[in-house]
């Protein structure tokens, strides 16, 4: 099996279980405008997409216009139900504390909102200066950009490090690096990780054999 050297960890769906959580808040608030669409449709649609394009693909299908104030509306509901609501991908914990190579996170969310979600499930300090966010360089997955920016800052080539993601941009972003990458397919529901991904896995339990 491959030695690596690193591991790039995505935030939402493989650290914080936030997938359905913001899937269904923009859900919600695109159905008020008439977008008439269901979390089965949003996890399909935007899951993995940066917010930009999901308000982008709301505004097609919204039958009255979608206010200016949406972005700030939705953000500022979000970061309160996250604060209610949010919880570690079950076992990630036990992954985390038993790696003993390097690792970090790159996201497709902003720096504030991986730290805000890190920090409400006790995962802050483990990544603390290992925060990648595709907002501060402005690339976007199925780009490779924000991958490739973790591996060489954190000192790696792509073909030293293993990417985990949960969403088929996610996987395409890191295959389109160099880089290998597993599969969690926790909220996989249209199988679009399977033979995409280098390998797939459907819990933590699985991921500290695998690597």
């Amino acid at each position: 099996m491959k030695q690596y050297k690193c591991i790039i960890f995505d935030c939402d769906g493989v650290l914080v279980d936030t997938e359905v959580i913001s899937n269904q808040l923009l859900v919600d608030m695109a159905n008020r405008y008439g977008a008439n669409i269901d979390l089965d449709y949003a996890m399909k649609y935007f899951k993995g997409s940066h917010f930009r394009h999901c308000l982008d693909l709301i505004k097609t299908l919204v039958t009255e216009p979608v206010p200016d104030s949406f972005e700030k509306d939705y953000r500022t509901e979000l970061d309160r139900q996250f604060t209610e609501s949010v919880q570690p991908i079950k076992g990630i914990k036990e992954v985390i504390s038993q790696l003993n190579i390097p690792f970090c996170v790159a996201s497709s969310g902003t720096v504030e909102k991986i730290r805000l979600n890190l920090g409400l499930v006790g995962l802050l300090d483990a990544f603390e200066g290992k925060i990648f966010s595709c907002y501060t360089i402005g690339k976007w997955k199925p780009e490779p950009d924000v991958f490739l920016l973790a591996a060489k800052t954190m000192g790696f080539k792509p073909e030293d490090c293993l990417v985990i993601e949960d969403s088929k941009l996610g996987v395409q972003g890191a295959k389109n690096g160099g880089f290998d990458v597993f599969g969690y397919t926790e909220h996989d529901y249209y199988n679009d990780l399977k033979g995409l991904a280098t390998k797939t896995f459907s819990s933590m339990d699985e991921l500290l054999e695998m690597i």
